[in-house]
């Protein structure tokens, strides 16, 4: 590793650090852009290569994270998706279908008695969502 890339690396952090930080204020790639001091086409490239998604979704997999929390504990869909900084309840639904494997309804409803005896850093990684849909590439040659 370069210095160049050792700087770049402390940007994206700070940029990520926003984003985990500040999930349910409205934001997008130009000001995370403006915090990690680079262009947003820049920011955007450098971060899908560090991180393994883009900012948007990264930002996105935290709301949906810290809205299962939430369901867990008992909030409604529709509490959830506003504490998270979600505008639209559909997009909420959606995209939280698409990485939990479940809507939030469902999830809400299910049995969480085990993750609630975790500790929290532990029921965090266990709950962490992932992607269940095919890469593009993929899902278009199909």
């Amino acid at each position: 590793m370069d210095p160049q890339d050792i700087a770049n690396f402390t940007h994206l952090r700070r940029a990520r650090d926003l984003i985990d930080r500040e999930y349910a204020q409205p934001l997008d790639v130009p000001t995370m852009a403006k915090h990690a001091l680079m262009s947003p086409a820049h920011f955007s490239r450098l971060f899908r290569a560090a991180y393994g998604e883009t900012p948007y979704s990264y930002l996105m997999t935290r709301r949906i994270e810290r809205a299962m929390t939430l369901l867990r504990s008992g909030a409604t869909v529709t509490d959830a998706c506003i504490a998270v900084g979600s505008t639209s309840l559909g997009s909420f639904s959606s995209r939280f279908t698409e990485l939990v494997g479940m809507t939030p309804s469902e999830y809400r409803a299910a049995e969480h008695t085990a993750i609630l005896a975790m500790p929290t850093c532990v029921a965090q990684a266990r709950t962490r969502p992932e992607r269940m849909m095919l890469p593009r590439r993929e899902a278009e040659q199909d």
